[in-house]
């Protein structure tokens, strides 16, 4: 079963921005986490992941009324929270989805403390069976 895993940052999550870290406490979080994608393609778990742009760069998209395109940027000033990262993961049980997830949240930020970072977890559907007449 495949889920995604949604990194979630931002004034909830209480975690000092990446920019005030020291260069040696950015690396150590981003050796943590290449570490654990390289654990999870070794164990047959890693469908795909990748870490987004910072959320000044979003834009909102939806269809004007005569079906083109209307752009607006992003985010807006009452966002607390942003999307910094997903995984893609193929798991056996939802037991096991969790404990990634857990493992991920606890990478190292200020200090080498573990950041406890959300990870909102979902489950990816199975697309409908085909119909059948």
């Amino acid at each position: 079963m495949k889920y995604m895993m949604l990194m979630q940052f931002g004034a909830a999550s209480q975690l000092p921005p990446i920019t005030t870290w020291t260069e040696d406490e950015v690396r150590a979080h981003i050796a943590f986490m290449s570490a654990a994608n390289r654990k999870l393609v070794e164990d047959g778990e890693f469908v795909d992941n990748q870490g987004l742009a910072d959320p000044s760069q979003a834009k909102i998209v939806r269809s004007g009324d005569g079906g083109g395109p209307v752009v607006t940027d992003g985010p807006f000033p009452e966002t607390k929270e942003f999307l910094v990262g997903y995984w893609i993961i193929d798991v056996e049980t939802p037991e096991r989805a969790v404990e990634i997830a857990a493992y991920v949240s606890a990478a190292p930020g200020p200090e080498g403390k573990p950041l406890n970072i959300p990870i909102e977890l979902r489950q990816i559907m199975d697309p409908a069976p085909p119909h059948q007449a």
